[in-house]
């Protein structure tokens, strides 16, 4: 007979974690379910927070780090640095002390930097600490009070099949015809 055989099944154990939430305690591995009486609450833990297959972790240029060059990623790019270049990506955040003096294009775009030079995006959002002097073309555009932005607004359809292909920037279509 082994350790666990001799325990008594856990038929209910809380205490309090962080936020003040009841946590529902564990029994040892190997042993039944745990019981719970009629009538009270039960929580379940949270579960963890997975990305889908597709979905990469965020490349992130730090605000000591200067990038003189383009920058391509099929994910997401978080900038609180410089880059000297163009940016081709999913989703583009820059940070408030980010600078960009190039070109954007991504699915979504969040500025609260620097950016001057043209900005191509389905979503595209100006908040209130950004700076933008260039063209933005979009399907969607929000510019928060106290942003600045001078340049021209496009409303495009499709305002990224229009943008210029950075050097070896494959697209499906020419990988296919490989």
């Amino acid at each position: 007979m082994s350790n666990f055989d001799s325990q008594k099944p856990i038929t209910k154990t809380t205490s309090k974690a962080i936020g003040g939430q009841p946590a529902q305690g564990l029994a040892p591995l190997g042993s039944p379910a745990p019981q719970v009486s009629a009538g009270q609450p039960v929580y379940a833990p949270k579960p963890p927070i997975f990305r889908g297959p597709d979905r990469m972790a965020p490349s992130i240029i730090g605000e000591d780090l200067t990038v003189t060059g383009n920058v391509l990623s099929r994910g997401e790019v978080q900038v609180d640095g410089q880059i000297q270049g163009d940016v081709h990506c999913s989703s583009l955040i820059v940070g408030e002390k980010a600078q960009i003096t190039g070109g954007i294009v991504a699915e979504d775009v969040i500025v609260r930097g620097r950016v001057m030079g043209s900005v191509r995006g389905n979503r595209v959002t100006l908040q209130a600490s950004s700076h933008v002097e260039g063209d933005v073309f979009h399907k969607s555009l929000a510019i928060e009070q106290g942003a600045f932005f001078e340049g021209k607004s496009r409303r495009s359809e499709d305002p990224i099949a229009t943008a210029p292909r950075l050097e070896g920037m494959n697209s499906p279509s020419s990988q296919a015809a490989e």
